[in-house]
């Protein structure tokens, strides 16, 4: 139980921080305000963050709850996690998140946002090939290689991935 509180404290303050302050901070810099009325863009906005925020926390709890750990690099989980929407692509919860920065841009209407989602994703993937990929390659050797060779890194596969079995 204590590692889904870790969990879910640690992904908050990075969802309060990357996710809400920072754009918040975007739109104020770009002078663009919360839309008078709902219309498709808000709806298409609306549901394309709660699409990506559904993604991100069944990731969330699937470090806790697979891997007893969390996203932070300070505390990452002690199994390789290849189960729930790791099986079809090897960083949901980067693509999640970006997802719910898109939506905000497609909410507000917003280039600015545009461009914050576009250095998020580069931002991230600079983070994954250099940090992350080798980290969890000298954590989890070979179960991870033959997990790289079945999952790509961004691009979801269209069927499942099935732990290979030694």
């Amino acid at each position: 139980m204590f590692v889904l509180i870790r969990a879910l404290t640690y992904a908050t303050l990075f969802v309060a921080l990357v996710l809400v302050f920072l754009p918040a901070q975007v739109l104020s810099w770009s002078g663009i305000r919360r839309p008078a009325g709902m219309g498709v863009s808000q709806v298409l906005g609306a549901s394309v963050v709660v699409a990506g925020a559904a993604l991100a926390l069944w990731c969330v709890l699937a470090f806790a709850l697979v891997g007893r750990g969390t996203p932070a690099p300070f505390d990452p989980p002690r199994r390789l996690v290849v189960q729930g929407p790791y099986r079809f692509v090897r960083n949901p919860m980067y693509v999640g998140a970006g997802l719910g920065l898109a939506g905000a841009a497609l909410f507000f209407q917003s280039l600015a946002l545009v461009g914050f989602t576009g250095l998020f994703f580069l931002a991230t993937h600079l983070l994954v090939r250099w940090y992350e990929e080798p980290t969890l390659r000298r954590t989890f050797g070979e179960a991870y290689d033959g997990y790289c060779r079945q999952v790509r890194r961004w691009r979801p596969r269209l069927s499942p991935y099935h732990e290979e079995r030694p």
